[in-house]
């Protein structure tokens, strides 16, 4: 992966069906910021992410590599918000809410920094492996479980996140948290 590229993030468990996504709603509970989740509709803008420098870190260079185990943001491309995590439970499985924050201007906070932790002991984050992130700021991974989805029992009538899943802070590094890039504009020197 290459800093300044913009990726979808596919998430492994789901079978690869859905993506990490996100659009100007807000969450209805708990921190009312801005809400992420994994949707099904591959062909959205709302599913890309731009690979970033860390919170308060100089910009990084274009098209530079990122290395397993640096730590990143990653800013939503239609909304310009970071991805985001804090203790705030999740609204379906009560882990921790993942959300967009900022105020539109890519800037945020420590909780917007990610770890990535790469699966197969590469020295870099590549295109098509399976990688999952943690969250400096709270241990968490970044995750979505094929079965904790939005539903009309839990989201209401005419729900317009019907279907999606729940994008979480796990506490653990499993199944629930991989995720790999291979649709994306990718940057080359």
């Amino acid at each position: 992966m290459l800093c300044g590229s913009s990726v979808k993030l596919t998430h492994i468990e789901s079978g690869g069906k859905f993506f990490l996504s996100s659009d100007e709603r807000q969450l209805q509970s708990g921190s009312g910021q801005q809400l992420v989740t994994a949707s099904s509709i591959s062909n959205s803008h709302n599913a890309l992410w731009q690979v970033r420098e860390a919170n308060g870190v100089p910009h990084c260079d274009t098209a530079a590599p990122i290395k397993c185990g640096a730590i990143i943001r990653l800013t939503h491309l239609n909304t310009n918000n970071n991805l985001h995590t804090h203790g705030i439970k999740s609204p379906l499985s009560n882990q921790h809410e993942v959300t967009g924050f900022g105020n539109g201007s890519g800037e945020g906070d420590s909780g917007d920094d990610w770890k990535v932790m790469c699966s197969g002991g590469e020295e870099y984050w590549l295109r098509g492996g399976e990688v999952s992130f943690r969250s400096t700021a709270t241990s968490r991974y970044l995750g979505a479980a094929s079965n904790i989805r939005f539903s009309e029992q839990n989201c209401g009538r005419g729900c317009p996140i019907l279907n999606h899943l729940e994008v979480f802070g796990r506490q653990q590094n499993d199944q629930h948290t991989k995720w790999k890039t291979d649709v994306g504009v990718y940057l080359y020197k």
